[in-house]
């Protein structure tokens, strides 16, 4: 597979065209942001860690029926994905109050939900992604009722499993964001990364963050909490 000319670059990723043109390469990067870019620095590996966590989880995604973009992991920074036309939500499941739930709602971080909540921001840097409701999303035409209804399903799904992925790990799913793409033939798939970047993921003892909050909250041991993280995959889904 030849890869081609960039076509995009983001604050974690880049992508690149390929010789076939329902095929791209997206190239994980070391730079970490937050706050909608205002907090900018390096995560030494977190590019390597992002692909190759992304990856399996992905493929263990697809093997209990999640259609995803993933195609091949092709080195330790780059793997060959489905072409997709990104949808402008991004899709947030929690299952704890944390982060932003909490600011916004005046709850204490750690309240364990009786169900999973489910909210959807609008993808624009520019407005700082602000929240809408399903409503909006119809109103502002970024998603067809039905395809809103597959993206909720398969959220909900993702969520049971990565929960249960996560548990035989020793480790919590607080929350996590998602975002998903259409195919050529229209198909919703889920597509972006799966990752410390955009899961909170706590030690299930200690409730020890292993997540990018400890870039965020400069918590330090940055690089230690994504290499052990990875270490707990690994050790559950093969190096």
């Amino acid at each position: 597979m030849e890869k081609k000319e960039q076509l995009y670059e983001g604050k974690a990723k880049k992508v690149f065209a390929t010789d076939d043109p329902d095929l791209l390469i997206v190239q994980y990067k070391d730079d970490a942001t937050a706050f909608n870019g205002l907090k900018k620095g390096t995560i030494a590996g977190k590019g390597v860690i992002n692909n190759q966590m992304s990856n399996r989880l992905m493929a263990m995604l697809e093997s209990e029926g999640v259609p995803t973009h993933f195609v091949q992991e092709l080195s330790q920074r780059e793997t060959l994905v489905k072409r997709v036309s990104i949808v402008p939500l991004e899709v947030i499941v929690r299952n704890i109050a944390a982060g932003s739930f909490s600011k916004h709602y005046g709850v204490e971080e750690g309240m364990v939900f009786d169900k999973p909540t489910i909210e959807f921001s609008y993808k624009n840097d520019a407005l700082g992604d602000p929240l809408l409701n399903t409503r909006h999303a119809l109103a502002l035409r970024v998603v067809t009722e039905a395809e809103i209804e597959t993206i909720k399903a398969y959220s909900f799904r993702i969520n049971e499993l990565l929960q249960a992925f996560w548990k035989s790990c020793g480790v919590t799913l607080v929350d996590f964001k998602l975002e998903f793409g259409r195919l050529s033939d229209g198909t919703i798939v889920l597509a972006d990364e799966i990752s410390p970047d955009t899961c909170r993921l706590w030690d299930s003892k200690t409730h020890e963050k292993l997540d990018k909050d400890r870039f965020r909250r400069d918590l330090g041991g940055v690089e230690e909490a994504y290499a052990e993280i990875m270490k707990r995959l690994e050790a559950k889904l093969g190096g």
